[in-house]
């Protein structure tokens, strides 16, 4: 599709594909590097793990994770999500790119760092705090007197009707529980022995004295929640707008929602949360664009970022922390290797080459280099290369190769060719991929019964011309 969109849309005269991670490989060749080695790319969906024998790219033995940039995004900003609830909706997908590449880094052994993580002096030392954006201004600070009155009358009111219902709850419970202790009293009465012991043992009682105090205190209690009650609903309702704020407080008719009485302090300590009976301000003094927030706002709206720097990198060498059944990148480098003989792995380890966004985080080549000295025999040699730009480097190599070849037809696709033979039709280069003809099954030989156009059920055959 992408050559016929070129060619018929744009008449380009010719064009050339290659791979990404091979433009990048070749665009760092320096004085002295083998034309072997083994490239590890990371990009934004997916991790390849690439061998290049004498400059060409054994495509047979690449392997793919499927896993990049992008999972890793998705999994810090799912733990941040789960950390601060309160903040769902500003740790967005981009915000938490942005902190994954400025705060993220790999650790050369993941089991240590995380046990250095314990410490709370090594936490407090590498903590990252992310502030995110907030404002100061507070919608009350545009109301007027009279609206601001009505709020607290609503509240008042609010209030009052949830130490009502608050009240009714508790004295029903009381009731119950004083008819059941009346009915255990009854027994007594009654001459039921057995059954009033044994109501005793379940009500965690001694004697029957212990009884009789415990139903005096409870009906002393429910008498005075009755009295409370009956003035509530008899008390005159308090006047914000002509009293003063202290005598507003003082005549607040049991704001305690448990049923007790209310002190003057436990108002003011409730005013903490809403300055709800707070003394007004003329308007001339009050401050207009800003008001003092009860506690931090900033503090409120921060990041702490500890273990999360270095887990989520982890996931390139440990998918199972997201849930994938796949092989890291130690893992799937070993598996490479071993396909090869002695001596070619030897030629591919003189060049590990790393590649991609994802080879940027602090730390990357560290633990390469310690996950193959783990792998490698004993004493033996090997080196690992980092690309000068790990994310431009690819453009740079297409760019480079494309100025080399132009004049050349070594590698590229032109008008007549696409025409000829199709928009799949591609040519080999140094950087592209490599074509792999197909194996047809063997036929079995005609027989003199067979004729030659006869053929099987369900058998294809493919006309496979290979590309240069």
């Amino acid at each position: 599709m992408m050559s016929e969109l070129l060619f018929e849309c744009y008449q380009v005269p010719k064009i050339s594909y290659g791979v990404d991670s091979l433009y990048s490989f070749y665009h760092n060749q320096r004085q002295g590097w083998p034309s072997s080695g083994l490239i590890v790319s990371s990009g934004y969906q997916c991790t390849h793990i690439l061998p290049v024998l004498d400059g060409r790219l054994d495509a047979r033995n690449c392997k793919r994770i499927n896993i990049g940039g992008c999972q890793a995004a998705l999994y810090l900003q799912r733990l941040l999500q789960l950390k601060y609830p309160g903040h769902f909706a500003a740790i967005t997908l981009s915000r938490v790119e942005e902190i994954l590449h400025e705060h993220s880094y790999v650790a050369e052994d993941y089991k240590d760092e995380m046990q250095k993580w314990r410490s709370p002096e090594y936490y407090e030392n590498n903590v990252h705090k992310m502030q995110l954006p907030f404002s100061n201004k507070l919608l009350g600070n545009t109301l007027t007197s009279e609206e601001k009155q009505e709020r607290r009358q609503q509240q008042l009111r609010r209030l009052q009707e949830l130490n009502a219902r608050r009240r009714e709850e508790k004295l029903q419970l009381d009731q119950e529980r004083l008819d059941r202790l009346l009915y255990v009293q009854e027994l007594l009465e009654d001459g039921q022995m057995d059954q009033f012991h044994k109501a005793l043992v379940e009500l965690n009682m001694d004697s029957a004295e212990e009884l009789q105090s415990y139903i005096h205190k409870l009906s002393l209690a429910i008498e005075q929640t009755k009295q409370k009650i009956l003035q509530a609903e008899v008390s005159v309702e308090v006047d914000i707008v002509d009293s003063k704020p202290e005598d507003r407080i003082n005549k607040i008719p049991d704001l305690d929602p448990l049923g007790g009485e209310q002190s003057i302090e436990d108002v003011e300590s409730m005013n903490e949360f809403d300055p709800l009976f707070a003394e007004e301000q003329p308007e001339a003094e009050k401050p207009v664009t800003t008001v003092q927030p009860v506690f931090n706002l900033a503090e409120y709206h921060q990041l702490f970022l500890g273990t999360e720097r270095i887990r989520v990198p982890e996931i390139l060498f440990q998918p199972s922390l997201i849930g994938e059944e796949q092989a890291g990148i130690a893992e799937t480098m070993q598996f490479v290797l071993d396909r090869y003989p002695k001596e070619q792995q030897e030629k591919l380890v003189q060049n590990v080459f790393l590649t991609g966004g994802n080879m940027m985080y602090p730390g990357m080549k560290a633990r390469i280099h310690k996950e193959l000295l783990e792998m490698r025999p004993f004493q033996s040699s090997f080196q690992v290369h980092l690309a000068s730009n790990p994310v431009l480097d690819a453009w740079y190599g297409a760019r480079g190769w494309a100025l080399e070849y132009m004049n050349r037809e070594e590698g590229w696709i032109t008008r007549k060719d696409y025409e000829e033979k199709g928009g799949e039709y591609l040519k080999e280069h140094c950087a592209s991929n490599v074509y792999v003809p197909i194996r047809l099954p063997k036929q079995a030989p005609r027989t003199a019964e067979t004729p030659a156009s006869t053929k099987a059920p369900g058998t294809v055959t493919n006309n496979v011309s290979e590309q240069a």
